[in-house]
């Protein structure tokens, strides 16, 4: 085990992203049950051994897309708001009773970009956050679609749940970024266009090659963002003081595994 893997072992406060394509069964469209119930579990695993531990979830316009009897990415903005809030609802619905069950209390929180602009709602948004964890609820944390509107799409939206991650990252002073993804990690290339492509352990500085590597779709058609989003999202968390992690999370346990110092998945060193 490296002393850089082993000091995933003290880490204090979490925050664990899911995105789309690992939150939907891509068989049914809808929710993927058994892996929420997995990551919940994990969650509340983490929380027991001490640290505070927050998700920010993606999945609310497919959620809703799929319980509205659609197909595909709404093809304007109020499609896209109408599925979100309905999606939202059947989200959170879902992770209160397998929290609940779990035997730990969970609280949503919506952001918009113009809340962590504004300096009072952004003291308030960091007020709810530190009376949740002091409370021990796992705030579940979204953006709020449903209230966008096209101007506010354009200029003053986080652009993917992973930069929100990592905004949610700073605003809290978490000391570690998890973000769940469909492959392993970042690759020197496309592993699934290229076979010889190599997963990388561990990133100290994010050079201009590194950027070259990165791709900008994700693989399943649910999501917003892909590699390139995620490098994003790591310059971000460490440049605030919080090391940032892409995990398959096709297993949540890798999780455990990670803070165990395992060499699984891509470590972003912070500064």
């Amino acid at each position: 085990m490296s002393a850089l893997r082993s000091r995933l072992k003290t880490k204090k406060r979490i925050i664990v992203k899911i995105g789309s394509a690992s939150l939907i069964d891509p068989e049914t469209d809808g929710i993927n049950h058994e892996r929420l119930e997995e990551l919940v579990k994990v969650l509340v695993h983490l929380k027991r051994d001490g640290k505070d531990v927050c998700l920010v979830s993606s999945g609310a316009i497919a959620v809703g897309s799929k319980a509205l009897g659609m197909s595909g990415k709404p093809d304007s903005l109020p499609k896209k708001q109408a599925y979100a809030a309905v999606g939202q609802a059947k989200l959170i619905q879902a992770y209160d009773m397998l929290f609940e069950e779990a035997g730990t209390m969970t609280g949503q929180v919506l952001l918009t970009a113009i809340t962590l602009e504004n300096s009072l709602a952004r003291a308030n948004a960091v007020n709810t956050f530190e009376e949740l964890f002091k409370l021990g609820v796992i705030p579940v944390v979204n953006e709020n679609d449903s209230i966008s509107t096209e101007e506010i799409e354009q200029v003053h939206t986080f652009g993917d749940n992973d930069r929100l991650s990592a905004l949610v990252a700073q605003l809290t002073g978490a000391d570690l970024l998890i973000l769940l993804s469909d492959i392993d990690g970042m690759y020197t290339d496309d592993p699934k266009s290229n076979s010889d492509a190599g997963l990388i352990s561990e990133v100290e500085d994010l050079t201009d090659e590194m950027w070259g590597m990165a791709k900008g779709t994700d693989s399943k058609g649910v999501g917003t963002g892909g590699m390139s989003a995620k490098l994003a999202a790591a310059k971000i968390a460490v440049e605030n003081g919080a090391d940032m992690l892409i995990l398959n999370g096709n297993d949540p346990e890798n999780i455990k595994k990670a803070l165990a110092g395992e060499d699984i998945g891509t470590l972003f060193l912070s500064k």
